[in-house]
């Protein structure tokens, strides 16, 4: 059955009204999808974004299968209990490999409420390397120490991954996953998204730095640890660029909000 997500009223799922925190949960979420499609990081409707349903011990919401990130509502989300079960009606199926990656994170991190998961053109480019990420630009330090690595262990069907992928992940907000793509857990919708929208940006400056052809200067260690001591120093929390983001969406198509 296909089903136009824009067709479903704000404030009622397919299965149904949610409460005003669940709306706005859903809303940010659905914004978080519009965002990740307007800045180019989709795979068509392949990789996902998880949020906590507040007050809803156990559930999060995911996207509908098949369904491109742009035309994403707060409506057609699809809500989970912690054993994969779909809570309520819906015309929608969702991605099983994004229910192994995102409740195992969610399970494991109790301080995380959204996990976002790409697979950039720069984001496998810089998954594939040895190195992984470099320390060559500002935007690469944010991540100085602060970077977890998984290691490949196929498509994310088998849910004997999901306690690899918590302990790789440890207390990082931001992990790599080798030869397969990028992942970020924030503990609000906005920061998941402004730590993947950096993360993404340093991957493709070392692609084009390393293109280039030219020597690489990477950065000292010494300087490394000196910045990312100024950026602990600052204490502002990712993600105060998010009202600004949301007008930029309402400008462009403010039906994510149905």
């Amino acid at each position: 059955m296909t089903v136009d997500p824009r067709a479903l009223g704000s404030r009622h799922t397919a299965g149904g009204r949610v409460s005003p925190e669940e709306w706005r949960t859903r809303v940010d979420l659905a914004a978080c999808y519009r965002l990740v499609a307007y800045y180019d990081m989709t795979d068509l409707t392949f990789t996902h974004i998880s949020a906590r349903v507040p007050g809803d011990d156990g559930s999060f919401l995911l996207n509908p299968y098949w369904v491109m990130f742009e035309e994403i509502t707060a409506s057609s989300l699809v809500k989970l209990d912690g054993d994969g079960r779909v809570v309520g009606e819906t015309p929608y199926d969702y991605n099983p490999a994004g229910y192994t990656i995102h409740s195992a994170v969610l399970a494991g991190r109790p301080d995380v409420s959204c996990v976002l998961h790409t697979h950039t053109r720069a984001g496998m480019a810089v998954a594939a390397q040895e190195g992984g990420l470099l320390p060559l630009t500002q935007t690469s330090l944010r991540f100085h120490d602060r970077l977890a690595y998984h290691d490949y262990e196929g498509a994310a069907l088998d849910l004997d991954e999901r306690p690899r992928l918590v302990r790789d992940l440890g207390d990082k907000g931001a992990m790599i996953l080798r030869n397969h793509g990028l992942l970020t857990a924030g503990r609000t919708i906005p920061e998941a998204f402004v730590l993947m929208h950096r993360l993404e940006s340093a991957c493709r400056a070392q692609l084009d730095a390393q293109a280039s052809g030219a020597p690489l200067s990477l950065i000292s260690r010494e300087v490394a640890d000196h910045a990312a001591r100024q950026g602990q120093a600052t204490n502002r929390p990712a993600g105060e660029e998010w009202p600004s983001l949301l007008r930029l969406l309402d400008r462009l198509d403010p039906s994510y909000r149905t």
